[in-house]
């Protein structure tokens, strides 16, 4: 098979780059031609001549891009992949999209022979580099087993959701339920540090109680006690997936108290410090509101 691989940030290029490794034959998309000309001299893969160019010469086209709007404009618009993509044809979106917006987009890309598969990962950066990270997958069984080879480069563990769409679901849901948790140590550490306790010892502690979570275990020593806030996740794109949950809860009728307040927590941190700062400032932005600091004195 001949992959095509749309967009080279800081998650798609380590997941390019564990498939280039492992001998597949890589046709490679960016908005930024510096990325790909850097990607294609390094890796040997072969530089796209626009979106369409990539549907006609992969079998199947993974994106890996900011929203599923990104995704339908892609796929739909002026030289979109769309036509390109020719009876049999494979689209394996790997974007934090909305669950149903890709449903719809499915049922689009169908009427024409071609096939779609959500499967979104969890695991930043690090995972990403390493080849580790959980894949959740929407999709036809058919359709997964045709992906899972190239899943599997990239993937510690592939989550079989259940039908198109189900991926985008279910990464929208545990990116509330992380932000939750990150949310909620940062105002516990605060609240820790004014009675009087080291912030670095309280981690520790949750970290071995049944307070600890993943913000915990991952991003408080690493990104935040020490004011480094670089985990490699913007702000913008944790509102955005927080907005994607929320549509969720609406559309199900489900009240969703928590992923409101959560939302608008990390909205704010936003607001305050622009839209390409890191989610871990959502913590720095609790500290400014309370006064208080959790590094240093």
């Amino acid at each position: 098979m001949r992959i095509g691989f749309i967009g080279l940030g800081n998650m798609g290029r380590p997941m390019a780059a564990n498939l280039a490794k492992a001998g597949q034959d890589l046709i490679v998309f960016d908005l930024n031609r510096e990325v790909v000309d850097s990607f294609v001299e390094e890796f040997g893969a072969a530089p796209a001549n626009g979106l369409a160019s990539v549907a006609e010469n992969a079998d199947i086209v993974i994106t890996i891009v900011p929203s599923g709007k990104d995704v339908r404009k892609i796929t739909l618009g002026d030289d979109g992949l769309a036509q390109g993509m020719a009876e049999g044809k494979l689209l394996l979106d790997m974007s934090s999209s909305d669950p149903t917006g890709t449903v719809d987009l499915a049922k689009e890309l169908a009427a024409q022979g071609v096939a779609m598969v959500d499967a979104p990962v969890s695991g930043g950066v690090r995972r990403a580099n390493d080849g580790s990270l959980a894949i959740m997958v929407g999709g036809a069984e058919a359709d997964l087993e045709r992906c899972r080879p190239l899943l599997d480069i990239m993937g510690g563990q592939i989550f079989e959701c259940g039908p198109v769409g189900s991926g985008h679901a279910m990464k929208a849901l545990n990116n509330m339920l992380s932000a939750i948790g990150l949310a909620a140590a940062g105002e516990a550490l605060i609240i820790g540090k004014q009675f009087g306790l080291d912030p670095a010892v309280m981690v520790d502690t949750i970290n071995r109680s049944t307070g600890r979570n993943n913000a915990t275990e991952v991003k408080f020593h690493q990104f935040i006690l020490n004011d480094d806030y670089g985990s490699g996740f913007t702000n913008a794109l944790m509102v955005k997936d927080l907005t994607t949950a929320q549509d969720l809860a609406r559309e199900t009728e489900i009240p969703a108290p928590f992923t409101a307040l959560v939302r608008e927590i990390f909205a704010a941190a936003r607001t305050e410090f622009g839209n390409d700062s890191d989610h871990t400032e959502v913590v720095r932005w609790q500290q400014a509101i309370a006064k208080a600091k959790l590094s240093g004195g």
